[in-house]
């Protein structure tokens, strides 16, 4: 496993690049009422085209019911929250490079809706370091949970909220692939592909990071591996064109913003 330095997500800066990429920061995030809704993103996707328009996810979910709820209602409550969560926007970077790599990689799909959704909710970034940090077959103590919750919340929240956050929290990672389990939660291992290593690396360049300090950034820490398995999907994805990359020795080069056509070098 990856070792998990739980300062790096502190360093999660709000600089105007990962603003205008599309990252959420403050003292709110969507944990506090749903989870990162793996099975409603994965039916919108499914029923809109690559090149829809903001508008048309609005529509797909209220009024085409894509998501399957039963009032009005609670679709247009479910599309608030899908939009804290992912965007729903093309006009948004963070949600072209998810929509992109959606397509392209489907098996990473449940770590590409963790890695938007950690980008897009404070809450959930929270609660990384205690999840990524379990052994394999550790089982997630709630306790624990609330602690750090309650640490980086400071009293903002009530008791109840943060332990709904917590559950919620839980229950992402669990469709995420990270934990395994109803009511006793353990950690399970995930294995990086390259279309969710290709979205890390680019969430670590809307930061801020480039080079060789893309592959140290909090967002590679979601992948239970170490540098030299890292490296080798880089180079897979780099295969794929879903960034570019040049890694010889102590020289490492990689421009993550490939994922994305609307800012760089895919597709040249």
């Amino acid at each position: 496993m990856v070792c998990v330095d739980a300062s790096r997500w502190t360093r999660i800066d709000e600089t105007p690049g990962a603003v205008k990429a599309g990252l959420r920061f403050g003292d709110r995030g969507t944990q506090s009422s749903r989870t990162i809704m793996l099975t409603e993103l994965t039916d919108l996707l499914a029923a809109v085209p690559a090149s829809a328009s903001r508008a048309d996810y609005v529509s797909a979910i209220v009024q085409d019911n894509t998501v399957g709820k039963s009032t009005v209602s609670n679709r247009r409550l479910t599309y608030r929250r899908l939009h804290e969560l992912y965007g729903l926007d093309p006009a948004l970077p963070i949600f072209r490079v998810l929509r992109r790599l959606w397509d392209v990689d489907v098996p990473s799909r449940p770590l590409l809706a963790l890695l938007c959704a950690l980008g897009r909710d404070p809450l959930l970034r929270l609660t990384a370091p205690t999840v990524l940090a379990l052994r394999p077959g550790e089982e997630l103590v709630r306790a624990t949970l609330l602690a750090t919750l309650g640490e980086g919340v400071r009293e903002r929240f009530k008791a109840e909220i943060l332990d709904k956050v917590a559950r919620n929290a839980a229950s992402s990672w669990t469709q995420a692939g990270h934990l395994a389990g109803r009511m006793r939660k353990t950690r399970v291992l995930v294995e990086p592909r390259p279309g969710a290593v290709a979205f890390a690396l680019w969430l670590g360049s809307a930061n801020g990071r480039s080079g060789g300090d893309l592959l140290i950034a909090p967002w590679v820490q979601i992948f239970d591996c170490g540098q030299d398995t890292l490296v080798g999907v880089v180079l897979k994805a780099k295969q794929l064109r879903l960034l570019d990359a040049r890694i010889s020795g102590n020289i490492v080069e990689i421009h993550a913003v490939g994922v994305d056509p609307g800012m760089g070098a895919l597709g040249r």
